[in-house]
């Protein structure tokens, strides 16, 4: 059966499936957080949430007739069931949003969830490996950050990575996320919406993203580890893993504009043309995720 050739960012739309009640829980990765395509139709303006993330983008692939989208910057499993002050430039960016789970239903047959890289903290270790002078050095040692300091060495102390244990201690954060939602909507597909690959496998690309090598190296495998782990998951809840990492590798902050679909420290993009938030999906990036989710939820006939 041929699809109508009516392109929804990124994706082209379908005729109505089964799925009636969607509604997309997660953090930054899945709001896609967008200054240009800003908007306040589901959460607060201090989510920054894309008019044009993948769940707006899937809803309407899908023809679905109730759509709630809880997505929000800065989101953790907590604020799955708690409300979320997402105030960031009062009167301008600011709000809160309730707990994402009151978007769920009885009759909710569809779920997307992306969560986890905040309660491990590791979007919040990206930054913090910005490394200005790295090569400079003073008598006592290496500049404080972010003007030289290695991120790793403040990490991994005595062979302990203290990130290792946090992406350990949120793994039954999400488990409890996920039955949380099987509770609330019982009849729902769930799937559980990992991380795009927005860090290269080896090495960085210093000075065009002011990360080392080695820093970058390590963040990387931190990735991988926090999407093995929401891979264990999927499995021990029994719900379907949206594997966005996969597919998305050479599309990392190290590539040239309209090949990279994760945006580095530079807050200006071409997709779309503007300022974003550093290293978050552009809008290439929520086209791919929106594709993936798609695809596995799609009408078997299309």
């Amino acid at each position: 059966m041929l699809l109508p050739l009516i392109l929804v960012a990124g994706l082209v739309t379908a005729p109505a499936s089964g799925v009636r009640e969607y509604v997309a829980l997660g953090d930054s990765w899945s709001a896609d957080v967008s200054i240009v395509n800003l908007t306040t139709k589901h959460v607060p303006s201090g989510c920054v949430q894309s008019s044009r993330n993948y769940p707006k983008q899937v809803a309407a692939a899908l023809g679905v007739t109730a759509f709630r989208d809880a997505t929000c910057a800065g989101a953790t499993t907590d604020h799955m069931t708690r409300s979320h002050d997402v105030t960031r430039i009062r009167g301008l960016i600011d709000g809160v949003n309730r707990p994402q789970f009151d978007r769920l239903s009885a009759t909710t047959d569809l779920v997307t969830l992306g969560i986890g890289g905040n309660d491990a903290g590791l979007a919040a270790a990206v930054g913090d490996c910005i490394s200005l002078l790295p090569t400079l050095t003073l008598p006592g040692g290496s500049l404080p950050a972010p003007f030289g300091a290695p991120c790793k060495k403040r990490w991994v102390v005595d062979g302990v990575d203290r990130m290792s244990g946090n992406i350990r201690a949120t793994e039954p954060k999400v488990v409890a996320a996920v039955n949380g939602i099987k509770q609330r909507s019982p009849r729902a597909e769930i799937l559980l919406v990992d991380y795009l690959a927005g860090l290269p496998d080896v090495g960085g690309c210093y000075p065009y993203v002011q990360i080392t090598d080695l820093d970058m190296d390590w963040l990387s495998a931190k990735l991988r580890e926090l999407n093995a782990m929401l891979t264990r998951v999927a499995k021990t809840t029994g719900v379907r893993l949206a594997d966005t990492y996969t597919t998305s590798r050479g599309h990392d902050v190290c590539r040239r504009p309209g090949v990279r679909w994760v945006e580095g420290l530079l807050p200006l993009s071409t997709d779309p043309l503007g300022p974003v938030i550093p290293f978050h999906p552009n809008q290439r990036g929520a086209d791919h995720q929106a594709r993936v989710v798609y695809n596995l939820v799609k009408p078997s006939d299309l």
